[in-house]
């Protein structure tokens, strides 16, 4: 049974979709957390599938940096010319990816976040999705939240955010390179 978005008067209800921009609405759709990646080896992160986002609540333009933290995974560099994050970067947005936990085999919350988090320390982690976050000069300072889908796919949940922040602001969220097959 898919998980429903709450409805809210100027939204597209019937397709569950729900704007979500800032954490008080993070919160509704029952996400938790709310962490610092460097908080996540202590968080109560659970260990089965679900969806987490990565904020930016900092209201400055954001500098970015010219070498990104993350790890070299197979000998890919995943820094990017400035010039591709200034394009990539939605001002006024508070989420700046979402990202999901699940296939097979199962892959929890808990596991995917720390390789996320690892592999943003500079770990040889294969986790190159939302790696533009790297670049950012205050990404000590993002905070990740997440929501436990263990009896939805996380996959649906995560392509009904992405479509609906699509929808609303013209393109993905930052560090989102790709919505399912869809490249930016």
């Amino acid at each position: 049974m898919a998980t429903r978005f709450p409805t809210r008067r100027n939204t597209i209800c019937g397709y569950g979709r729900y704007m979500v921009t800032r954490r008080a609405e993070l919160e509704e759709l029952g996400f938790v957390g709310f962490v610092p990646f460097a908080d996540l080896p202590t968080a109560k992160v659970p260990q089965v599938h679900g969806v987490y986002v990565v904020l930016r609540i900092a209201e400055t333009s954001p500098i970015f940096r010219a070498t990104s933290t993350a790890g070299w995974f197979q000998d890919n560099d995943p820094s990017v010319d400035e010039a591709v994050l200034r394009d990539a970067w939605v001002a006024g947005e508070e989420i700046i990816y979402i990202g999901k936990a699940g296939g097979k085999p199962p892959r929890g919350l808990r596991k995917r976040l720390d390789e996320y988090r690892r592999y943003g320390s500079g770990k040889p982690v294969g986790h190159r999705g939302g790696r533009y976050v790297w670049q950012l000069q205050d990404s000590a300072e993002l905070i990740v939240a997440w929501r436990a889908t263990p009896n939805d796919d996380p996959g649906d949940l995560e392509t009904r955010m992405l479509d609906e922040f699509r929808d609303r602001t013209g393109s993905l969220p930052f560090a989102n390179l790709q919505r399912g097959r869809i490249r930016r």
